[in-house]
């Protein structure tokens, strides 16, 4: 006899061995108390109080379907095509009745038996030069843990063959490399090679330069860091011939003149020449496409080149045409962003190209300035629009953000930024602040300065968080453009868990500067939104940006959030200021004079602020279809008392709020885009200012 499974489990012997002495395994008491006196079991005798028998339920007799009664066979033992020998709907079911059942489980191959395969694998790519076969292959073997292996297999037997065997494991190992072995392992196959040189000269005698040659190319097709040669001297032996092999690496070919040319085109051979053929005919075709605009004529050129494991080659090269031609910028990403939706270009090859990209923005940084910031915004707007994933989006954003924070010049441009800030904190002068930044003309770190300025406010009285917000609100538009407002803060809620250590209420803290730039118009609703896409998940960051929302959502969220750092600041002297403007726009509206309405702004003494003036007139005047606050607008810009680039932030702001205002005033964007045309052509509002508007009836 057995159980269902061929075989008796450990219970089914215990209750088999119980049963066969006549006793039970687990005897069963229930205390008298449980006990009713005048209780019977099937209409029998009446049970007397110290009766000591079982009343649980369960008799020793075989349930129903002929099994699970205590001292019995049971259906313990039975055959396994009794379907009914367990009910789980049977009150009296117990789930540990159910037969034990065997789980497979898979093995893991021993590394003799992944030797053999990887072995197969390349000696039939030796032979077809089939990269898209061997990348398969090599992924159905598994074992990505052992595929540092297959990377010290593939080039210890190609460096004791051909030169055109050479190139094409170096093509291999460039292909595979992201898509099917990670960095990690393939760093720790080199290594690895590196470790075995000694044993490798005693049959190649020229291993020592062949591999020298392979570790400089592999750092010329940005499979390997620069940086991975000085790490791995620092782990090989004194003296070994490893350190030999990385000497000669750099001397005699990562240091020399064209070092790149040179290294592609020392083994020469067929393949070599291919992958230069295909390097050019990316660049000219996407140059054609520059030109022509044609996507459907660019896509169909990717297809014919018919190397999807290079498709990398196209994203990088493709992104850095757009650096370059910035006029060009919006043509290149739609057609990466119609081959990622086509799949003509896969998810992993997109990675790849960014990825790449980024190992070599500093290099790219000195032919185009401020590479590393539009590769960030190129990463954000890929990921947000959906041809990026989000990790990768999210891993090169701050690989670019990281590099750039540890150089010279940011070092530098910190110091400074710290002496402004306190100095504003002691002054409370504006426009030197703004001066000062003016001065160090970098603004590309713009981001920084504001990460500093929080971070510094937080640690202070209440009076400079107020100070603060204030500074960063006069910054908007005329000095610092949202978009690096928006990274300033994902800089600082990236760091928060470090700021958090010196800060204890630092999340706190950093909520409510969010909240209050969302009440200070400087930060849209959405914008917390895309904040929180930009954060991983559980962390501290993400937190804090649902603690803003919750500030905002609470009932007088807006005059709360003023007065979170104490009454009779300069939080209070904002929202003041917005009911003067309110007030003396109303009055003018209502037939005022013109020069007291300009009186009455220059009274306010807040020429920062001058923005919400703009603001508030174009709101009034589309709610009171009454064009007369624009005349206030165009002597106020003529006079000199808002300033130009006050007027465009103040248009700005309104366009902003277009899509909230519409839900009110239907015909909003109309009534603006024709106020942004009459500004335009009475010259008191920059003419490209009409390039940010949003086309409204085929109106700009």
């Amino acid at each position: 006899m057995s159980s269902p499974g061929g075989f008796l489990t450990e219970e089914q012997r215990k209750l088999l061995r119980s049963a066969s002495q006549g006793r039970d395994t687990v005897p069963e008491a229930v205390s008298p108390r449980h006990v009713t006196k005048n209780a019977s079991v099937g209409g029998g005798a009446a049970i007397s109080k110290n009766d000591k028998k079982s009343h649980s339920g369960r008799t020793g007799r075989p349930k129903k379907g002929g099994g699970g009664g205590k001292g019995t066979w049971g259906a313990l033992l039975a055959d396994g095509d009794n379907k009914s020998a367990l009910d789980r709907n049977d009150p009296n079911y117990d789930s540990e009745e159910e037969p034990y059942k065997l789980v497979g489980a898979p093995v893991a191959q021993s590394l003799e038996e992944y030797r053999e395969k990887v072995v197969r694998i390349i000696e039939e790519y030796f032979t077809n030069g089939d990269v898209a076969e061997a990348a398969a292959n090599l992924r159905d073997v598994g074992s990505p843990d052992y595929h540092h292996y297959f990377v010290k297999k593939l080039i210890s037997m190609a460096m004791d063959r051909h030169d055109r065997d050479k190139e094409m494991a170096s093509v291999l190992i460039s292909a595979l490399y992201n898509d099917v072995i990670v960095p990690d392992q393939l760093a720790k196959g080199y290594l690895k090679l590196l470790e075995s040189v000694d044993d490798l000269s005693l049959d190649i005698p020229d291993a020592t330069d062949v591999l020298a040659l392979f570790l400089a190319r592999a750092v010329v097709d940005d499979i390997l860091p620069p940086a991975f040669l000085s790490k791995s001297a620092k782990v090989l032996p004194e003296g070994s011939e490893g350190l030999v092999v990385i000497q000669k690496a750099e001397k005699s070919y990562l240091l020399a003149p064209h070092h790149a040319e040179v290294i592609e085109k020392k083994w020469g051979g067929s393949t070599q020449t291919t992958v230069e053929e295909v390097k050019k005919k990316i660049t000219d075709l996407l140059n054609e496409y520059v030109e022509s605009g044609d996507r459907s004529e660019a896509c169909r050129c990717i297809r014919e080149l018919n190397v999807p494991f290079f498709h990398h080659e196209v994203v990088k090269k493709a992104i850095t045409l757009a650096m370059e031609k910035r006029s060009a910028e919006e043509k290149i990403l739609s057609l990466l962003k119609e081959c990622a939706d086509e799949g003509l270009i896969t998810s992993s090859q997109m990675s790849k190209g960014f990825s790449r990209l980024s190992d070599t923005v500093d290099d790219l940084a000195l032919d185009i300035p401020h590479a590393g910031d539009m590769l960030q915004e190129i990463t954000l707007k890929a990921g947000k629009e959906g041809w990026l994933g989000s990790s990768i989006s999210r891993a090169v954003s701050m690989e670019v953000v990281t590099a750039a924070l540890d150089s010279d010049d940011v070092r530098n441009f910190k110091k400074a930024a710290t002496e402004i800030i306190q100095e504003y904190f002691t002054s409370d002068d504006i426009s030197e602040v703004i001066r000062s930044l003016e001065e160090l003309a970098v603004p590309e770190y713009h981001p920084i300065f504001l990460k500093r300025l929080f971070t510094l406010a937080m640690d202070r009285k209440h009076r400079d968080k107020e100070r603060a917000s204030i500074l960063l609100s006069a910054l908007y538009a005329e000095v610092i453009p949202i978009g690096q407002i928006i990274r300033a803060f994902v800089l600082l809620l990236e760091s928060a868990e470090d700021t958090a250590l010196d800060i204890p209420d630092a999340a706190n803290e950093l909520a409510m500067f969010l909240a209050r730039a969302v009440v200070d118009d400087i930060l849209a609703p959405i914008h917390l939104d895309e904040l929180d896409e930009e954060l991983m998940d559980d962390t501290l960051g993400r937190e804090i940006v649902h603690n803003a929302r919750a500030v905002l959502a609470a009932r007088h969220a807006g005059e709360r959030v003023l007065r979170c750092w104490g009454g009779g600041g300069s939080g209070l002297a904002v929202e003041d200021t917005k009911d003067k403007i309110i007030k003396l726009l109303e009055e003018y509206d209502a037939g005022g004079d013109l020069g007291e309405a300009c009186q009455c702004i220059r009274d306010l003494d807040m020429p920062f602020f001058h923005h919400e003036v703009v603001k508030k007139a174009l709101a009034m005047a589309m709610e009171k279809k009454n064009d007369r606050l624009l005349g206030l607008l165009q002597e106020s810009a003529n006079e000199g008392l808002i300033t130009t680039n006050q007027m465009v932030k103040g248009f700005g702001r309104m366009s902003d709020y277009l899509d909230d205002l519409s839900l009110d005033i239907p015909d909003a964007k109309e009534k603006f885009a024709s106020y942004v045309a009459q500004a335009k052509h009475e010259g008191w509002l920059k003419a490209s200012f009409g390039e940010e508007v949003p086309q409204v009836n085929g109106t700009t």
